[in-house]
């Protein structure tokens, strides 16, 4: 892209060469549910609705329901008695549900569906005794959820290490559940691992994994021999936004997980000729609009699409939010 310097033309070099979008990517059917429950509510009820956590992670889209006027908390305590609260996608253990009926509260529960179907899952197996194996991250709302579920039966499995030092029986009944939002690879690795160590193991029908990170981590690995370094458009907090960028690293291609076009470094770009850019399930698409705005202004002109599959998936608003 020329430019003018003490009036002569000056070609400047654009920052890489090329840029492929993948696709799919940005926003499942869980999240655009979540944050449509959110907006509705309001529409319903006017400003002050409550929401227990964040409804998804990314801080773009926290921010931006706060200016319409909802009011996150960490817990269901902090809404006041008789208030409405919004519970996040990520779901709450059964114990959060009846703390919020004994203070009275009106609940509209966002919770994703597929993990409401993790949730049916442990209690199952709980209910024909089998020991649940929880395969996500400590600390995660979704694990949070899912653990309370079934407190006394299940164990957390966050990597194979964990899985060799547990102490159960050989022939133990022993079910695996796992996050939604986790590593395909590194899953099936624990998987595989927990069925050699206890030959009675039982899983789901399905994959617990979520079919909208199932393919972002499969368009991401349809980049991967086309591009020399990816960025990740997602929070800190989100999950699936992180396995985003080890699946690059995994595969020896350099990537960063950025909030939005301020978090870029040009530094990272120095000798990349083709970028891959995607986004996390909980980043809004406005975010990867301005990304590529933030490249065009620095020369990049060949932006492309690299779909790999196409996504058609909605799910039905929660019931106190549908109309009538």
């Amino acid at each position: 892209m020329p430019h003018e310097h003490r009036g002569r033309l000056v070609k400047v070099e654009p920052l890489v060469e090329r840029i492929l979008v993948a696709s799919p990517r940005g926003y499942c059917a869980g999240v655009e549910r979540a944050i449509a429950t959110v907006e509705r509510a309001l529409e319903l009820w006017g400003p002050g609705i409550y929401v227990r956590r964040q409804i998804v992670h990314n801080v773009h889209v926290v921010a931006r329901l706060e200016e319409l006027g909802a009011i996150f908390v960490e817990s269901e305590n902090e809404v006041p008695a008789g208030a409405t609260v919004v519970f996040a996608a990520h779901g709450v253990a059964p114990a959060v549900y009846e703390n919020a009926a004994a203070r009275g509260l009106r609940v509209v529960d966002a919770t994703c569906p597929l993990v409401t179907k993790v949730h049916s899952e442990a209690r199952h197996y709980a209910a024909r005794h089998f020991k649940l194996l929880v395969i996500g991250h400590a600390g995660h709302d979704e694990i949070e959820g899912t653990m309370g579920v079934e407190p006394d039966a299940s164990i957390l499995v966050e990597s194979l290490e964990q899985v060799e030092e547990l102490e159960l029986d050989r022939d133990e009944p022993v079910a695996y559940l796992t996050q939604t939002t986790l590593s395909v690879d590194d899953t099936a690795d624990i998987v595989a691992a927990i069925k050699r160590r206890f030959p009675r193991t039982v899983g789901p029908h399905t994959a617990d994994i979520c079919y909208a990170t199932s393919n972002r981590q499969a368009a991401v690995k349809a980049l991967l021999d086309e591009i020399d370094f990816l960025l990740v458009i997602g929070s800190q907090t989100s999950s699936n936004s992180n396995r985003l960028v080890e699946v690059a690293r995994t595969a020896g291609v350099g990537g960063e997980l950025i909030d939005d076009e301020r978090h870029i470094d040009e530094g990272w770009l120095e000798g990349v000729r083709t970028l891959g850019l995607t986004a996390g399930a909980s980043a809004p698409e406005w975010l990867v609009e301005d990304v590529c705005s933030w490249f065009r202004a620095r020369g990049v002109t060949d932006i492309r699409q690299h779909a790999h599959v196409a996504e058609n998936v909605e799910f039905r608003a929660p019931v106190e939010v549908r109309p009538a």
